[in-house]
């Protein structure tokens, strides 16, 4: 397996491509969606918005070229890193795919030819996320080990019942304003029928571009947010997704920390299964302390997750891809995400070299 580096938009340049390998990083997964284009973010260590999302979605006429992955994955090549994979699509670019609205069709034709861009720059892993209200529902505060900034929730309130305004989607603004209208409310059985139709139609696609899908699982995972249906918000539910469209390209992000906040299943039988079929394309791991709708997330070396046992699962597999942390709690210097990071990738790494030896 492979340690690797999640890099957001705003970090792709040379000194966030050698704090990756200083953190004895080989690979990256790199986020081409701005999320950072309003004041209300929080900080950028990862988007952390209010009811009105976290920024503005990005240019909707223009996709990702093929000249312009190649000279990415070039510039983080040169830096001695693997261009790995991307992840999460542009509401811009499929806003109504996830709607169901007037330009579906039109969005699935831009879809499929960002794949073929992907795949033509010979990058192998496209990570998405098919949800309407997105990462929301969370508080950022100094409530970890020591007083460290971390994620959490407390219980449900406005944050996880407000209804969605018309023109966000996924957490972001993509007409330009919002509506005072709110999104309808919509089943599970409907949105689990937009994620078959999106995947059967665009898998074939990535099937023949080289490209893996990875999907997301809802974090946090409740059965509603924002009074919208979630589709993965317990493990069993990752099998549904790949039964929408069998294929290799039809593969998962395995998102460890949103699996152990969930309330039904196991963390290790869920590695287990998805590393021994395949169907992993890379996988988050952070570590958490409780269960939706009450949990925070931790220090690597100090949550519900052992590590070392996820590991050592991952090797018994012979599990080639990416391991990555997501994100981390922030730390008590000048350069908090910088700590933090560097904090879980030496975990990881001592954990990798443990798993790797003879128990």
């Amino acid at each position: 397996m492979k340690l690797g580096f999640g890099l957001y938009r705003h970090m792709l340049n040379q000194q966030h491509y050698d704090f990756a390998r200083q953190c004895g990083a080989t690979a990256v997964i790199v986020h081409l969606v701005d999320y950072f284009k309003t004041d209300e973010t929080v900080a950028k260590d990862q988007p952390v918005g209010g009811l009105n999302g976290w920024g503005f979605a990005g240019d909707a006429e223009k996709i990702w070229s093929v000249e312009e992955l190649v000279a990415l994955k070039k510039e983080i090549n040169d830096a001695g890193l693997e261009l790995y994979g991307i992840e999460n699509f542009d509401p811009a670019h499929w806003h109504d795919i996830l709607l169901d609205g007037p330009k579906r069709a039109a969005q699935i034709d831009k879809v499929k030819q960002t794949l073929r861009n992907i795949g033509a720059a010979g990058i192998p892993v496209m990570g998405y996320n098919f949800s309407l209200a997105g990462v929301a529902g969370r508080k950022h505060g100094p409530i970890g080990r020591g007083n460290a900034t971390v994620c959490y929730m407390d219980g449900i309130d406005a944050s996880n019942q407000t209804p969605i305004k018309k023109g966000m989607v996924w957490n972001m603004i993509y007409a330009g304003k919002l509506d005072e209208e709110v999104l309808p409310f919509i089943s599970h059985d409907e949105l689990w029928r937009r994620l078959q139709n999106f995947l059967q139609e665009v898998t074939p696609v990535a099937e023949e571009a080289g490209v893996q899908l990875a999907g997301h699982p809802d974090d946090p995972p409740l059965e509603r947010v924002r009074q919208q249906p979630r589709l993965v918000y317990q493990p069993h539910m990752f099998e549904r997704v790949l039964a929408a469209k069998p294929s290799p390209s039809n593969g998962l992000e395995l998102c460890l920390g949103t699996v152990a906040e969930m309330t039904e299943g196991c963390v290790y039988d869920t590695v287990d299964r998805y590393s021994k079929n395949k169907a992993a394309a890379y996988i988050h791991l952070r570590n958490v302390n409780g269960k939706v709708p009450h949990y925070r997330e931790t220090f690597i070396d100090e949550g519900d997750i052992d590590v070392l046992r996820v590991l050592r699962i991952l090797k018994k597999n012979n599990y080639q891809g990416l391991v990555i942390p997501d994100h981390a709690p922030q730390m008590a210097c000048d350069a908090p995400w910088y700590a933090g990071m560097a904090f879980a990738m030496g975990y990881l790494k001592a954990a990798m070299q443990a798993a790797e030896r003879p128990v």
